[in-house]
């Protein structure tokens, strides 16, 4: 340990009352500071990932539950709904999480909504079966949006502002929602929709319990991007055009793969697993070189996309690689309004796959 810390550069011998001290032993306490700091932040990164899964899973959970009894159109309408208000909103609930002196009230306005949304769901399918109004329906997909709204912009910010925009934290983080939507789509029923609300709420204490006694000071003295710089904007038009294209090439590789559960999952762990590779190899590589190295990939699997499902599924995780890499840079153009730069983001990507259908 004494070895490691020699890199801070640390004076070997220090005076107390005039009594000189060996420097090893302030090293040793820095480093074991140092070790702790990290383990702290890997705690935050797992639950927030973890709630990430949850989120994501509940959602589809809950809005599969309610509609699998009505007919296409109906469905299509809540669906759209739904979509509009978890992603095309985040922009402005990106803005709130920026200003908001205590975070944490935003994490868990995001779980009242999504409580009330299951309980809502609950009651438009208990009351009257098949007579339930679309209003309630729209009323639920916008309950659960929202509360997916919250929640992405408050996680995504969380995670960037702890780890100092650590581009392998950020993999971790937003790679959990595929496979929550996988395993929300596949296992829908009411038993596990109950599991999520309960698993979500404890681990939402947990991580206010974990984080609570530095969230005030850390975010107290971050300073946000002047956003009425043209560079500023151009820079993150570029990083929303390139979330578009990516959705809808996301969308061609996956839409090739033979229909089937097993596929749904297998899609969704491929997705999972890009998304974290590429924060792994960014940091490993710089940004630069894997951006380098995830287009040629990309070119690759797109011009070799008829030789089979492994090309697919290649291009699927391929081109997640990206995700992280992304976020990174939106983070670093609109400093201190992480908030913000997830949200558009997340708007840019549903609108690619808007413009694609």
């Amino acid at each position: 340990m004494v070895k490691r810390c020699d890199n801070l550069c640390l004076v070997m011998k220090k005076k107390r009352n005039g009594k000189e001290i060996d420097g090893n032993r302030y090293k040793v306490c820095i480093f074991v500071g140092m070790e702790a700091k990290k383990g702290h932040e890997i705690m935050l990164v797992g639950i927030a990932s973890a709630l990430h899964f949850l989120v994501d899973c509940l959602c589809v959970c809950g809005l599969y539950l309610m509609l699998y009894p009505f007919q296409l159109p109906e469905v299509v309408s809540v669906v759209v709904t739904y979509n509009v208000t978890a992603f095309l909103t985040q922009p402005i609930t990106g803005i709130v999480a920026d200003r908001a002196r205590r975070p944490h009230l935003l994490q868990f306005g995001a779980l009242s909504l999504l409580s009330c949304g299951v309980v809502m769901s609950m009651g438009t399918l208990l009351s009257s079966q098949l007579h339930t109004s679309a209003w309630s329906l729209h009323a639920v997909a916008v309950l659960l949006g929202l509360g997916n709204s919250l929640f992405h912009v408050w996680g995504g910010r969380q995670v960037a502002v702890r780890t100092r925009n650590d581009i392998r934290s950020l993999g971790v983080f937003v790679s959990t929602g595929a496979v929550g939507l996988a395993v929300g789509y596949l296992f829908y029923s009411w038993q596990l929709l109950c599991v999520l609300l309960l698993m979500l709420s404890l681990l939402s204490i947990a991580y206010v319990r974990l984080d609570g006694k530095t969230e005030r000071v850390e975010l107290r003295e971050m300073m946000g991007t002047p956003l009425l710089q043209p560079l500023v904007w151009l820079a993150m038009i570029v990083l929303m055009a390139v979330v578009m294209m990516r959705s809808q090439t996301s969308e061609r590789f996956s839409s090739g793969l033979v229909n089937g559960d097993a596929m749904v999952l297998v899609a969704g762990l491929v997705a999972m697993s890009g998304k974290m590779a590429g924060g792994w190899i960014s940091r490993w590589m710089g940004v630069v070189k894997a951006l380098a190295l995830i287009l040629v990939g990309v070119l690759v699997c797109w011009f070799f996309r008829g030789y089979g499902i492994a090309v697919l599924l290649l291009g699927v995780f391929v081109i997640n690689c990206s995700m992280p890499i992304t976020l990174y840079l939106a983070n670093v153009v609109l400093k201190g309004r992480e908030g913000l730069a997830f949200g558009l983001l997340a708007a840019a990507l549903v609108i690619g796959l808007a413009v694609k259908n």
